[in-house]
């Protein structure tokens, strides 16, 4: 899905809403950021597998849509400090019932039953 149809008014909300959390890591992302601020290194050790330059894009297409804020501490060394917005924390409670579906799902699925 590209980024535009995120801004694109003529599109359905939900394909809106799915535009700025697409990618492996967006949701992630946004579910360790709703327990407060994390510096990058420490989401890359809570995230095996996510590479500093695809945290990076990851973190800049966020903030760039409003869902994180990024805040700079000055000293030696610079400290980097993300956390989510209202925008951000709006989109991760609207979240919560479709997590709880899946936990639903993958529950039915685990003890051999057909979801739904």
């Amino acid at each position: 899905m590209t980024r535009s149809r995120a801004q694109d008014p003529g599109v359905c909300g939900v394909t809106a809403a799915i535009a700025v959390i697409d990618g492996k890591w967006k949701t992630v992302l946004l579910w360790q950021l709703e327990s407060g601020p994390r510096r990058p290194g420490e989401l890359r050790r809570q995230l095996p597998g996510l590479t500093k330059k695809v945290l990076t894009q990851a973190l800049r297409e966020m903030e760039h849509d409003g869902l994180v804020h990024r805040e700079v501490y000055a000293g030696l060394p610079l400290r980097t400090e993300y956390s989510l917005t209202p925008f951000g924390q709006d989109l991760a409670d609207a979240l919560a019932p479709l997590a709880d579906w899946g936990h639903r799902r993958l529950d039915a699925l685990a003890g051999g039953r057909p979801a739904g």
